[in-house]
């Protein structure tokens, strides 16, 4: 399983909305390719880790010197935040250390559908062995204790919400949903659909959910919405599910 991260014509794979502000990734393009210069790192899987917000995360591996150094170098690597660009990565170390301790977000990186620059092999090998040590008691306390804390954080009143946090409460109940629907798996799809059409939801609640996923495309960063019923019922339902 020999790889060289750091030729720079390896093929990568990318996928960018067309909805994002192609100023705004000329930027991120920019702070990764200066990354990888000035840190002397490849940066095998540089994604997005929200849907629209700018968040760039990746993946960094060192040179071979650098891990047998008796020095050793920070193990992430952060941007200063400049407006909305969020620029930050661990090394591979890290990530595959968190993996072990149940931390999903390494996951969901590994899957995320907008990428910045992800090398194919990377990502096929790095899911193959997500899926072979990840401890689904970790994983599953991870999402209970995400959608615990998100739901406190922008749904306390039951009344109103912005639409993109109704998706920070809803995407980690939709994977432990998942995850209570495949017993023997550890490793939930981070696409919202895909958890969406594995997860046996109601006809009425799928199609309400589809209109927040198109809601959410246009909605105004700052406006709030009612919060409708159904999906009141149904996040007190799934929350009574994790006792």
């Amino acid at each position: 399983m020999n790889r060289t991260f750091l030729v720079p014509d390896l093929p990568v794979l990318r996928s960018i909305p067309p909805t994002f502000d192609q100023d705004v990734v000329a930027r991120i393009d920019a702070r990764l390719a200066d990354i990888r210069v000035s840190q002397a790192v490849a940066t095998p899987l540089a994604i997005e880790s929200g849907s629209r917000d700018y968040d760039s995360r990746f993946v960094f591996v060192r040179r071979l010197e650098d891990y047998l150094s008796p020095w050793p170098k920070r193990d992430v690597i952060e941007t200063p935040l400049d407006g909305i660009l969020d620029v930050n990565g661990w090394d591979l170390r890290k990530a595959l250390a968190l993996l072990l301790k149940g931390n999903a977000a390494i996951l969901e990186w590994a899957q995320s559908p907008i990428q910045y620059g992800v090398d194919p092999w990377f990502q096929a090998q790095f899911l193959v062995l997500a899926t072979e040590v990840a401890n689904r008691d970790y994983i599953i306390r991870h999402y209970r204790h995400t959608a615990d804390r998100q739901r406190e954080l922008h749904l306390s009143d039951h009344t109103q919400a912005k639409t993109k946090k109704l998706f920070y409460v809803l995407r980690p109940l939709l994977a432990l949903r998942w995850l209570r629907q495949q017993p023997t798996a550890a490793v939930p799809p981070m696409h919202f659909q895909s958890l969406m059409a594995e997860t046996d939801l109601p006809p009425d609640l799928e199609s309400l959910l589809l209109d927040l996923i198109a809601e959410k495309v246009t909605a105004r960063e700052k406006a709030r919405r009612p919060i409708p019923t159904p999906l009141i019922a149904f996040i007190e339902s799934e929350l009574a599910a994790l006792v």
